[in-house]
């Protein structure tokens, strides 16, 4: 089952594409995340959604929001991927590669049959309590950005 609104964040550390170690509850106090699991870099919905935040940077910015994309794809994919889509200012992309899946499977979107997580994002104010979530009900789904940016709108500055 996945983390409901009005839940805390399952805080995890994760490596970047520069091998460097993110922590979910470094932002607490900070900034506002939003956090988007997709399932594989590179695929045609992965790669519209991410180049579409990517592209909002200055929205969410304009939200005290930092924009985090997992999947468990490893860091040198994921890098890649984020020069390939001009994301690299703007997304902080984790690799959930070892063990494999293990934050999407704490967020309870992970999908055991295909190894790889589900699409779902999830907004997280500063203070690390789960503001809104949005799961596809395929991985092939669109999710709706709009609805993040409402969410944000009503997190605490």
């Amino acid at each position: 089952m996945a983390i409901e609104v009005g839940q805390k964040a399952p805080d995890f550390t994760l490596k970047n594409t520069d091998g460097e170690d993110v922590t979910l509850s470094s932002f607490r106090g900070q900034k506002n995340v939003v956090l988007a699991f997709y399932p594989l870099a590179f695929s045609p919905v992965c790669t519209d959604q991410l180049t579409q935040m990517g592209g909002n940077g200055g929205k969410y910015a304009d939200n005290d929001a930092q924009v985090i994309a997992i999947s468990v794809d490893s860091r040198y994919a994921q890098a890649a991927f984020a020069e390939t889509i001009g994301a690299t200012d703007s997304v902080t992309f984790l690799a959930d590669f070892e063990p494999k899946g293990a934050t999407s499977q704490a967020y309870g979107v992970y999908l055991n049959a295909a190894g790889i997580s589900g699409r779902a994002t999830f907004v997280i104010d500063k203070a690390g309590i789960v503001q809104g979530a949005s799961l596809t009900a395929v991985p092939t789904d669109m999710p709706d950005e709009d609805a993040y940016f409402a969410t944000l709108a009503t997190c605490s500055v």
